[in-house]
C-alpha cells in the first residue's frame, strides 16, 4: 500500500445507511480496514485479564488497580458510544473513523510507556473514549461502500474475524509477555497496536469514503455529562470501596446515581419535546420488553465479563500460571461461544425464539456451577484439562445467550426507535462489562484478602468458588427477567440481511436497523458489543 498514492474519487456516499448505493470499486479494502479496527479494539478488551498481573508486578497498584486497568477502558466506550456515533453522522464517519483510529493508535503507545498504575489507567480511559469515535462509524462506512446485495456477504464476515480475535487475543497476549520482545513483557500487547493503527490509518486514508448522515442529528451535551456522571457515582466506589474499607461516601456515592439519572430521563424527555435529539428516545423506556432486555444484558455482560477476569487473575496470580499459560487454558470459553453461537443462529433461533435465551442461561450457569465443583474437589492442584470441559460448557451457553440477545431485546421496538435503542443497547453491555469487573473483582480480592505463603493458592482457590457462586446467582435473574423479553426476533433478522449492521455495535443512523446478533456472539467480551 503506498500511502502518497491519493485517496480514489468515491461515488457519492449514501446520505443515509439504508439508501442504496453503487458498490464502491476498493469496497472489499474498505472492509479489511473496517475488520482491523474492529479487531484492534476487541484485542484491547480480552488481554486485559492476562495481562494484569504481568503489570502489577512491574507497577504494583493492588488488585484495585487491577480492576481499574479493565474497567476504566470499558467505561469510558460506555459513555462516549452514542456520542461518538453522532459525531460521526455530523461532521463525516471517515472523518471521526480516522480521528479515533489515531487516538487509539496514540494512547495505545502511551498504555505502553506508562511509567505507574495511574498514568496507565488514565491512558486506558482515554483510550476507551476514542475507541468510542471509531466502532461506531464501522457499519456505516460499510453500507456506504458495498451495493445492499453485498451487505450481508460483507457483514457475515464479521463473526469469523471476530470468532478469531476473541480466541487469539488472550493467547497472543500470553506468547507476547512470554516472549519479552526487546524486555518490553507487558507493554508489547500494546505496543502491538501502533504498527496495526498506523496501517489501519493508512487503509482508511486510502479506501474509505466519506459519507454523513441526511437528517444531521445535534449533540446533547448536559445529557452526556449527565449519564456520565451517574455512571461513576455507581461504579467507582464500587472498584474502591473495598481498598478504602466501604467508608460512608461510597453508599452515598453510589444512592446518588439515582437522582442524576432521574434527571437525565427528564432532560431527554425535555429534549424530545422540543424537537432535538435526546441520548435516547424518552418512548423507549416505557416500553417494558425493552426495559427488561437493559436488566438482561446489565446482568448477563457483568456475569460474562466479570467471570472471564476473575479467571485470567485466579490462574495467574492464584495458581502462579504464566501468562501463555494462562491464555491457552481459558480457550475453551471463546471456543464454546463460538459453537453456542452458530448453532443458535443456524438452527435454534428460528425454532425456539426467546427459549434459547433461557437455555443459555441454564447451560452457562451448569457450566460455571461445574467449575466451582470441579475446583473444590481437584483445588490448588487444577490443571487445565481439567478445567477445560466446565469452560467449554460455560461457554455454549454464552453463545446461546449472545446469538438472540440483541435481534430479541429490539423486537419490541418501533422502526423511527430501533437507531437509539441499538446505542443505549450497546452502552449497556459495555456498563454491564464495567460493573461486572467492579463487583466480581472486588468479591474475588476480598475472599482471598490476606493470602500469602503456601496457603496462597488455596485461598484464591476458595475465593473462586465463591465467585463463581455468585455468577450462578446472577445467570439465575437473567433466566427470570429473560421472560419480560418478546418471544421472537424481529421477523428480518434470523440472519444476517442486506442492510444489517454488525453485531454490538449502534446503528448510526435513526433509521437503520439494528444490529445482528450473529457476529456480536462471536464476541465473548462484550465488547463491544
Amino acid at each position: 500500500m503506498n500511502a502518497n498514492t491519493p485517496p480514489p474519487v468515491a461515488p457519492p456516499a449514501p446520505d443515509r445507511p439504508s439508501s442504496p448505493a453503487a458498490a464502491h470499486p476498493r469496497r472489499w479494502a474498505a472492509l479489511a480496514v473496517v475488520l482491523l479496527a474492529e479487531t484492534m479494539d476487541l484485542l484491547d478488551s480480552t488481554v486485559v485479564g492476562v495481562a494484569a498481573p504481568s503489570v502489577r508486578a512491574d507497577l504494583g497498584g493492588g488488585s484495585t488497580g487491577l480492576q481499574w486497568i479493565a474497567a476504566a477502558y470499558t467505561l469510558s466506550f460506555a459513555v462516549g458510544l452514542i456520542t461518538g456515533g453522532r459525531l460521526g453522522d455530523i461532521v463525516g464517519r471517515r472523518r471521526m473513523f480516522l480521528i479515533g483510529l489515531g487516538g487509539f493508535t496514540a494512547t495505545s503507545a502511551l498504555c505502553a510507556g506508562a511509567p505507574s498504575i495511574g498514568l496507565l489507567i488514565a491512558a486506558r480511559a482515554v483510550q476507551g473514549l476514542f475507541a468510542a469515535l471509531t466502532i461506531p462509524q464501522t457499519y456505516s462506512v460499510v453500507v456506504s461502500v458495498f451495493a445492499p446485495a453485498e451487505r450481508g456477504k460483507a457483514f457475515g464476515l464479521f463473526g469469523p474475524v471476530m470468532a478469531l480475535a476473541s480466541v487469539g487475543g488472550p493467547i497472543v497476549a500470553g506468547a507476547l509477555i512470554e516472549a519479552d520482545p526487546a524486555g518490553t513483557g507487558w507493554r508489547a500487547i500494546f505496543l502491538i497496536n501502533v504498527p496495526l493503527g498506523v496501517l489501519a490509518i493508512l487503509g482508511a486514508l486510502r479506501y474509505v469514503p466519506e459519507s454523513r448522515a441526511e437528517r444531521r442529528p445535534g449533540l446533547d451535551p448536559i445529557g452526556m455529562v449527565l449519564v456520565s456522571a451517574a455512571v461513576l457515582l455507581l461504579v467507582y466506589p464500587l472498584v474502591q470501596g473495598r481498598e478504602s474499607g466501604w467508608p460512608a461516601w461510597t453508599f452515598a456515592s453510589m444512592a446518588g446515581a439515582l437522582p442524576v439519572l432521574a434527571a437525565f430521563a427528564w432532560w431527554q424527555r425535555r429534549i424530545a419535546r422540543a424537537g432535538g435529539s435526546p441520548l435516547v428516545v424518552p418512548s423507549l423506556l416505557a416500553k417494558r420488553a425493552f426495559t427488561g432486555s437493559l436488566l438482561v444484558g446489565l446482568v448477563f455482560f457483568a456475569a460474562m465479563n466479570g467471570l472471564i477476569l476473575v479467571f485470567g487473575l485466579f490462574l495467574q496470580i492464584g495458581l502462579g500460571w504464566s501468562a501463555i499459560h494462562a491464555g491457552l487454558a481459558s480457550a475453551p470459553i471463546a471456543l464454546g461461544v463460538v459453537f453456542g453461537a452458530v448453532a443458535a443462529g443456524a438452527v435454534l433461533v428460528p425454532r425456539f425464539g426467546r427459549a434459547v435465551l433461557h437455555a443459555g442461561a441454564v447451560v452457562m450457569a451448569a457450566g460455571v456451577a461445574g467449575l466451582s465443583l470441579t475446583l473444590h474437589q481437584v483445588g490448588a492442584d487444577a490443571d487445565a484439562g481439567q478445567l477445560a470441559p466446565a469452560l467449554l460448557v460455560a461457554g455454549i451457553g454464552m453463545g446461546l445467550v449472545l446469538a438472540p440477545f440483541f435481534d430479541i431485546a429490539l423486537a419490541s421496538v418501533d422502526e423511527h426507535e430501533t437507531g437509539s435503542a441499538s446505542g443505549v443497547l450497546n452502552a449497556n453491555q459495555q456498563l454491564g462489562a464495567t460493573l461486572g469487573v467492579a463487583v466480581l473483582g472486588t468479591l474475588f480480592f476480598d475472599a482471598a484478602a490476606g493470602s500469602h505463603g503456601p496457603r496462597r493458592a488455596g485461598a484464591y482457590t476458595h475465593a473462586l468458588e465463591q465467585t463463581l457462586w455468585v455468577v450462578v446467582a446472577a445467570l439465575a435473574l437473567v433466566l427470570l427477567t429473560a421472560f419480560l423479553l418478546p418471544r421472537r426476533p424481529r421477523e428480518e433478522e434470523h440472519g444476517v440481511s442486506a442492510e444489517t449492521p454488525p453485531p454490538g455495535r449502534p446503528a448510526i443512523d435513526p433509521t437503520s436497523p439494528p444490529p445482528a446478533a450473529a457476529a456480536a456472539a462471536a464476541d465473548p467480551s462484550g465488547a463491544h458489543r
